[in-house]
């Protein structure tokens, strides 16, 4: 599909990009950034990558496009960075879990000469870092691409054809709807897993040697990068008090009805819960 794509920043998520683009054909050529110099040179050699390039800006000079694949809060400064280098008719995404100030802002940053169109994998994990990449992260997974209304068109559908092309299934919203969406069914269980934790983390510390399946897998996630979760929960912060507001009612009404006794409720709340989980989609 593209000659040549760059990555900036990769971690788990750029280095699966890079490795599915290998294997799927997406790219023929595809140049590596990394912010730190031993990381640099550990890519370097690796079979999925072509070059790896000492600047951002040396990076994206031949790339048709660009995945910036950096922390939230890095991303607009990247693509501002990188801006002035990229040649022309380069489109650039990303993979932050945030997308309306990143894409707002991007957008001025790259019109009209170059169109940004956001982009967030739903395909993440507790682990970081490009060693744990894989060339099927994305396969049978949703990307949310947003476009803003006044993106082109085309620009928008290049970049979900590239997803769909690593055999992602692609969803079309605007950056706010997928705030909103990400804050209840991402965001949202990071925070109670991660505030379980912290709140079990104050009783008998042996506890923790008693654990079953159910905590352990109620709680994967809170093993993920507490810096890189603060500055998603920074980004994305009204939204994810939303969804904080909302599933305390929830979870307030089910300690009424223990409260009341009322067990008819109790195994309502309960039904309902399963009801949602059992129409999940399978994992491929």
């Amino acid at each position: 599909m593209f000659d040549e794509i760059a990555i900036l920043a990769p971690g788990l998520l750029g280095a699966s990009v890079a490795r599915a683009a290998r294997h799927y054909g997406a790219a023929q050529r595809t140049t590596l950034w990394a912010r730190r110099p031993e990381v640099r040179l550990q890519l370097q050699g690796q079979a999925w990558c072509d070059r790896v390039a000492d600047t951002p800006a040396a990076a994206v000079q031949s790339a048709q496009l660009v995945i910036i694949c950096a922390p939230v809060d890095q991303i607009v400064p990247l693509v501002q960075q990188i801006a002035p280098a990229l040649p022309p008719g380069a489109l650039v995404t990303d993979v932050g879990s945030v997308k309306g100030e990143i894409s707002r802002l991007s957008h001025v940053a790259l019109a009209p000469r170059h169109a940004f169109v956001g982009s967030h994998p739903m395909a993440g994990s507790e682990k970081t870092g490009w060693e744990h990449g894989r060339a099927d992260l994305f396969k049978g997974r949703t990307t949310f691409v947003t476009p803003l209304p006044e993106t082109d068109p085309a620009a928008a559908a290049r970049v979900a054809a590239f997803w769909t092309a690593l055999e992602s299934d692609v969803a079309t919203v605007e950056p706010d709807a997928h705030d909103e969406i990400v804050a209840h069914i991402s965001h949202l269980p990071q925070v109670l897993a991660s505030t379980l934790c912290a709140s079990l983390a104050k009783r008998e510390v042996r506890w923790r040697n008693h654990a079953g399946g159910g905590l352990r897998d109620t709680t994967r996630i809170a093993g993920s990068d507490p810096k890189l979760w603060k500055t998603i929960l920074a980004q994305n912060r009204d939204e994810v008090l939303r969804a904080v507001r909302a599933y305390q009612e929830e979870l307030h009404g089910l300690e009424r009805a223990l409260a009341n006794r009322d067990w008819f409720e109790v195994q309502a709340i309960l039904e309902r819960g399963r009801a949602y989980r059992d129409q999940f989609r399978p994992i491929p």
